[in-house]
């Protein structure tokens, strides 16, 4: 288990991070490599792509169906999709109910007591959103994912979660080997998209894995239910998804301590690349009828 890669990807909420994960994982299996996901967000679709699913059932729900997770079998919460990869989902409880966390930490325990990560080489946990509830931050904390890959865009808030997820990296990297492999840009086609992308990546002490760009071909594959990679693995965007695995996987070693930034260093960044307009003072908390006056 030495030469074991635990990855895990972190994102804003509908950015595109459980697709451009499954394509990624696909593309890594293709080259051989042996893939574990764990998925680690309630709504169980870090999976779908990967098992031609609508959702895999979830650790936590087939639980409460068998009583507790002592009575489950690591086969009945496994599942095998496209080249092999192996599939399990955490869940979470009905929304408004508990915390969604819990799933994570339950699986991950549950995983590793009953042999899952043997005989792979990278398990990869595909991460919900922003790191505000310790469950989520349990790859983090608990030194489970040694490297972050941050998928962001071009997006303010994006790259507001991209920071925040930094400073949860940072938080733990002292205290255990957890490192910030780099950021993932998945273009939505804003202004000065991948400059920005580079740009925030140097704030941050890191650098820009790649720009993968915007191509409806990704859902049509979606659709489907299948990865670009199955759907389409001669076109060009499954190329791109080939060369985002293969620089992940040449990229072991080089993950970095971030040096996350203030929000107003943020708007800063926006506004030298002309994206967002100083704030005058004096027009603040004043309706369009005053200022117009």
């Amino acid at each position: 288990m030495s030469d074991l890669r635990q990855i895990a990807f972190y994102g804003k909420g509908g950015i595109g991070k459980s697709t451009t994960s499954q394509n990624t994982l696909a593309a890594l299996a293709a080259m051989d490599q042996k893939i574990l996901i764990v998925g680690c967000d309630p709504k169980a679709d870090s999976t779908r792509l990967i098992l031609h699913s609508k959702a895999q059932d979830t650790i936590l729900s087939l639980a409460a169906e068998a009583g507790s997770v002592e009575d489950l079998e690591l086969e009945d919460v496994m599942k095998v999709g496209f080249r092999d990869i192996r599939c399990v989902e955490s869940g979470g409880p009905e929304p408004g109910v508990g915390c969604a966390g819990r799933g994570v930490i339950t699986s991950i325990n549950f995983l590793e007591e009953n042999g899952a990560y043997e005989g792979v080489d990278y398990v990869s946990y595909d991460v919900l959103g922003d790191v505000v509830c310790g469950g989520f931050a349990m790859p983090i904390r608990e030194n489970k994912a040694q490297e972050i890959y941050i998928v962001m865009s071009g997006e303010m808030m994006a790259m507001y979660a991209a920071n925040n997820i930094s400073k949860g990296i940072l938080k733990y990297a002292n205290s255990g080997g957890v490192r910030l492999g780099g950021l993932v840009c998945n273009e939505r086609q804003t202004d000065k998209e991948y400059e920005l992308a580079e740009a925030l990546a140097e704030k941050l002490g890191t650098k820009l894995i790649y720009f993968v760009p915007r191509d409806n071909i990704v859902q049509h594959a979606e659709l489907r239910r299948m990865t670009v990679i199955e759907y389409a693995p001669d076109c060009a965007q499954a190329e791109h998804y080939r060369t985002l695995a293969t620089k992940i996987h040449a990229n072991k070693g080089n993950g970095v301590i971030p040096t996350p930034i203030t929000m107003d260093e943020l708007e800063d960044l926006l506004m030298a690349h002309g994206i967002m307009k100083a704030v005058d003072e004096s027009q603040v908390g004043k309706t369009a009828a005053e200022l117009t006056a």
